[in-house]
Order: structure tokens, then sequence, then C-alpha cells
């Protein structure tokens, strides 16, 4: 079996795990960034088989310089994302806000 089979390459910046909503960046960041095990992985993802996070490591481990690029932009992204949530939160969020609010005022 070919390695890129384990994988759907929606966009350059959208590979999922073959039979999942799970983009490759989950797994590598836990892996990489938390020094996860494959197994720990697994734990957090029971969809996943470890089968497919070990593809993942390995499609990683032999695209590095790539993958790299992948995720550095997924994390800008989301950071950006997280900065704009932060600058205009949603409705529900004010709303949760303000109740929080109101709520400590009446306790103090």
């Amino acid at each position: 079996m070919k390695l890129e089979s384990y994988f759907d390459f929606l966009a350059p910046d959208d590979i999922r795990i073959k039979g999942t909503r799970i983009g490759i960046e989950s797994v590598l960041y836990d892996y990489i960034y938390r020094q996860q095990t494959a197994e720990q992985i697994a734990d957090r993802f029971p969809t996943l088989k470890l089968q497919q996070i070990y593809a993942t490591i390995l499609y990683y481990l032999d695209n590095r310089e790539k993958t790299e690029a992948y995720l550095l932009d997924w994390l800008s992204f989301s950071r950006k994302v997280r900065e704009e949530q932060a600058e205009n939160p949603p409705p529900v969020v004010l709303r949760l806000r303000k109740i929080k609010e109101e709520k400590t005022m009446l306790a103090a």
C-alpha cells in the first residue's frame, strides 16, 4: 500500500486522514509539539487506527520540509483566527460574558 493512500489531499492546506475529518495537523501537532507517542495520540483520537497515526508520522518524516511548512501555515492561520475572534467575539460569547458579569455583581 502506498503511503499517500492513507490521506485525502483536499487542498494544498487541507490534508485529511482518509475516512475521517481529522487533518494531519492534529496528529502531527501532538507528535511534534506535545511529544506524544502514537499510542497516546490514539487515546485522544479513538476513531483513528494506530496504523493511520503511524502512517501520518511516517508521511511527516518522509516529507519533513513540505510538512513543516504545512504545519507552520496552519499554526499561523490558527493564531490569526483566534486573534480575530478575540477582537470580534460571536454574539453568544458576548451574551455569556454579560451573564457571568451579572452573576458576579449579584454575588458581591
